[in-house]
């Protein structure tokens, strides 16, 4: 991040780093066991065969109050939406704009969307009907509000039983309500700050989000949503709040859009080097698929081309359910690492209920709550890998150089390691290690088998001879410091050398022997 700024400091004038999206599944753990839904009720005099009925009056309660909420808050009922596919987020917003609401709730929707929940299935060894989960659709209600605290936001709630949960909250409305309360000017398109007049100020408020008490904050929602909890559930049983999916953007404020559009084609220019130029998308307001691809049913093109401010290039890379992107809008360019299986990051932490006086140990970080911290500073080492990958596009340093510092042999330990051969036999290797999408979970052995077993590398090798080999030469980049090993773990990253090495080696390659004269004259 440090070599980014310093590369481009006459040009970015402001840099926030926080939460974007994040959002939180609740559940309540006892009643996610059939067996103890059927001592819940058993506790409650509800038989089996009677539980549906029993379920289905509950439901009818939590829509009738929902119901009354919404006309005593903004004037309106329930809006039912015939189908999933249609954007609620949307609809609020249209709706926030014509009743110019300010703050407070905007509307409730509803939708008949897939959950879980149970039924109750005859079972012959027993003579009487068990509670069994299954998947079904069921009414969910969304609640949109502008909070005074916590902006633009939406409550999903299951109207039937065992009643999950999901809120979604953004960091940069979060942060767009605190500099509103610091009366500090900022111009601001969706959750991009174009201008902020104290940039250090607004980070702080970002850095105070963190230190949140999520638990309480998230179950404070719930006597506005879910008033009849208590007389449905009784007061022993409480909610688990997960953070089932965060967005960690770093944003660079340039100080107009001209100003970036340079770089954004340099960045496109680098992505056709290194062959991963499918992974970079146009986004000019046409529709794409799930997969983040351009609709075949649209007769757009891929374009290489920057018209003007509100056309933007944005790349993306994903790895084990885990992405990173790095995209611009109008004078904003942003990085942002989108976590939903944290468990692929390894981070010293203590087991839950342990002593703080036990030494941390290399733990998976957990989707809880308390893991919240640990995820962000994971999401921000990814962001500055990539900050500092963008910086080394612009490299005027002479490829000679370059070349010269790996063709030699090296000594490390007393060991002698033999020179690199770019252009040869270690061709395949450094192209693979190139991968932008190594920046988000680190090289393994494993991920360059995947990548190699189909080459001349990896050629008539069983799958242990191919690990040995990929071992012996990871040893021998790290000799050369083109990677590094992370503490304790079977994991490595590329140096800023390694960066430089492979960008020069995906280039020259790529170019054309013409092109090279005319670089070179």
């Amino acid at each position: 991040m440090n070599s980014f700024i310093k590369r481009f400091s006459g040009l970015v004038k402001g840099t926030l780093s926080g939460f974007d999206r994040i959002v939180f599944k609740g559940c309540i753990l006892p009643l996610m066991s059939y067996l103890e839904v059927m001592n819940f009720c058993r506790n409650k005099g509800i038989l089996n065969k009677d539980y549906k009925s029993w379920m289905m009056t509950q439901t009818k309660l939590i829509i009738e109050n929902a119901e009354q909420y919404a006309i005593d808050n903004c004037g309106q009922g329930i809006t039912h939406i015939p189908t999933w596919k249609i954007r609620k987020e949307t609809l609020a917003h249209k709706r926030q704009q014509e009743t110019r609401i300010t703050s407070g709730l905007i509307g409730i929707w509803s939708c008949l969307e897939a959950g879980s929940s149970y039924r109750a299935v005859y079972c012959p060894d027993r003579g009487y009907p068990l509670l069994k989960s299954y998947k079904t659709n069921c009414k969910h209600l969304y609640f949109y509000f502008d909070d005074p605290e916590l902006g633009f936001m939406n409550i999903r709630l299951q109207t039937w039983f065992p009643y999950h949960i999901q809120v979604c909250l953004n960091g940069r409305e979060w942060l767009r309500r605190s500099l509103e309360q610091k009366n500090i000017d900022f111009l601001v398109h969706g959750n991009k700050f174009l201008h902020i007049a104290n940039y250090d100020r607004a980070q702080e408020l970002l850095n105070e989000q963190l230190n949140a008490r999520f638990a309480e904050l998230l179950t404070g929602f719930l006597p506005v949503v879910f008033p009849a909890m208590q007389d449905i559930l009784g007061s022993h049983l409480s909610y688990y709040w997960t953070l089932w999916q965060s967005e960690w953007a770093t944003d660079m404020i340039f100080s107009s859009p001209n100003k970036l559009s340079g770089l954004m084609d340099t960045l496109l220019r680098h992505a056709h080097i290194t062959g991963t130029s499918t992974r970079v998308l146009r986004y000019l307001d046409r529709p794409l698929t799930k997969a983040g691809k351009p609709d075949r049913r649209s007769s757009d093109n891929v374009i290489t081309r920057l018209t003007d401010f509100n056309d933007g290039i944005r790349c993306r890379h994903w790895v084990d359910n885990n992405s990173v992107k790095v995209y611009n809008e109008q004078n904003v360019l942003r990085f942002e690492t989108t976590i939903n299986n944290p468990g692929k990051f390894l981070v010293f932490r203590h087991k839950q209920g342990e002593s703080k006086d036990v030494p941390k140990q290399l733990r998976p970080i957990r989707k809880g709550v308390a893991d919240i911290p640990l995820r962000a500073t994971v999401s921000q080492d990814i962001n500055n890998r990539f900050m500092d990958d963008l910086s080394q596009l612009k490299d005027d340093t002479p490829v000679r150089d370059v070349i010269e510092a790996i063709t030699s042999h090296t000594v490390k330990n007393g060991r002698r390691f033999r020179a690199l051969e770019p252009a040869s036999k270690d061709r395949e290797l450094l192209q693979a290690i190139s991968d932008p999408a190594f920046r988000i979970s680190e090289l393994t052995n494993k991920m360059l088998r995947k990548k190699l077993s189909g080459t001349s590398f990896g050629e008539k090798l069983t799958e242990k001879q191919l690990s040995a080999k990929i071992s012996r030469h990871l040893n021998m980049l790290r000799a050369h410091g083109l990677i590094r090993k992370l503490p304790r773990q079977h994991r490595y990253q590329l140096t800023l050398k390694g960066v430089r090495l492979t960008n020069m080696l995906n280039a020259i390659l790529s170019v054309s022997i013409e092109n090279l004269l005319e670089i070179a004259a």
